[in-house]
């Protein structure tokens, strides 16, 4: 297990993993930039994704999603327990619902959402006591870094 300083400097490492798949995302596809990563509790990275709604006309093509299921895929098991997952920006419901369905250990994320976030903002689905997997929550991981990255991304759509 990490020590807490090691863990900080684990989660920035994640993070910026993240951060360059949600970039990747707006850049290469021109999707809302958010990116995630997937990390085994031993420290391998075991998936990243970019949001690719658009791309694959998938209204399920989020980043976490995506990374979910390539991280699964890689285990061969549709649980994750022990896992990490980094996400820029706070998952949505369906993103929120797939973390406990997977039973991820540990979530990361760098900015809230505050329209549509369900982790904190909107909706506490991550660790409601109603469901039956609760998992830790870290928030505000390279928050800037993250929220900048959105909010000029719709900030230069506005513009054209």
């Amino acid at each position: 297990m990490l020590e807490p300083d090691g863990e900080v400097d684990a989660d920035a490492r994640w993070m910026r993993v993240a951060l360059e798949a949600a970039r990747a995302a707006a850049t290469e596809r021109n999707e809302v930039p958010i990116g995630a990563c997937v990390v085994s509790l031993a420290g391998e990275l075991l998936a990243v994704a970019g949001n690719r709604t658009r791309t694959d006309c998938d209204p399920t093509a989020h980043a976490e999603i995506i990374a979910l299921r390539a991280a699964a895929r890689r285990i061969e098991n549709y649980r994750l327990a022990g896992a990490v997952v980094y996400s820029t920006i706070e998952p949505c419901a369906m993103c929120a619902g797939a973390l406990v369905q997977a039973r991820v250990r540990r979530l990361v994320y760098g900015a809230r959402d505050e329209r549509a976030g369900a982790v904190e903002s909107i909706f506490r689905i991550c660790d409601a006591s109603s469901l039956n997997h609760r998992m830790e929550l870290t928030a505000g991981v390279l928050e800037a870094e993250c929220r900048e990255l959105m909010q000029a991304f719709f900030r230069a759509r506005r513009e054209k």
